[in-house]
């Protein structure tokens, strides 16, 4: 009996030992299934993310508005340009156009000064940005200087005194002017002023004498 016994119990012993190699194997597999499951979620996560930062580089698809006007785009303002887009004011000031926007009565333009002096005494109706490209210069009726690099702004209905100071051999300020530029007396009396129209009208009768044609201004138009 107990021969028998010790051999049935094991018997008994090795049909334990299968199951318990049967969980680890199970076990395993188990393991790997929840590792690559795991995986693919963080793949399928990446190649979410990675679809939106696409997204975000991708251009506009839907139409655009069918009055909207072009913009206007100048690869460089300061760099070989050529000579005969400067229009001529006086022997000393010149502006290059940037934009003329006739539909809202204001002009961007470059306003080069070659020499020192009184520029103008002026006021304007409305705002004036202006930002320093080359150069310096001040208004006599404040104690700041405009510097390279500097930004003005002018609130409407002050008049100043625009003064280029000595040694200065040329200045280059890109200014953004709403409604007129009107030039005054000592007193402040007007006598005289420009606007955008005026601006415009220089620019055809300088373009189409230096033989680039009184049209080629219609591109700074809006």
């Amino acid at each position: 009996f107990l021969a028998t016994s010790s051999s049935h119990y094991g018997k008994s012993s090795n049909v334990s030992a299968r199951p318990a190699s049967f969980l680890a194997s199970s076990s395993a597999k188990t393991d790997t299934a929840a590792a690559t499951t795991a995986t693919t979620e963080q793949q399928q996560t990446m190649e979410a993310q990675t679809k939106k930062n696409d997204e975000q580089y991708q251009p506009y698809r839907g139409p655009q508005a069918p009055e909207a006007l072009p913009e206007i785009f100048i690869p460089s303002v300061l760099e070989d340009i050529d000579e005969r887009l400067w229009v001529p004011q006086t022997d000393s000031v010149s502006f290059r156009p940037l934009c003329l926007c006739t539909s809202s009565g204001y002009y961007v333009n470059l306003l080069r000064v070659r020499g020192s002096g009184v520029l103008s005494r002026h006021k304007h109706p409305g705002p004036v940005h202006g930002h320093v490209l080359k150069g310096k210069w001040r208004y006599l009726e404040h104690d700041w200087e405009a510097k390279e690099g500097s930004y003005v702004f002018e609130p409407p209905g002050e008049i100043h005194t625009l003064v280029v100071p000595e040694g200065v051999d040329e200045m280059i300020t890109l200014f953004h002017v709403t409604g007129a530029l009107l030039y005054c007396d000592v007193d402040g009396n007007v006598i005289g002023g420009e606007d955008v129209f005026t601006k415009l009208e220089l620019a055809k009768k300088h373009y189409a004498a230096v033989g680039l044609g009184e049209d080629f201004v219609t591109q700074f138009v809006r």
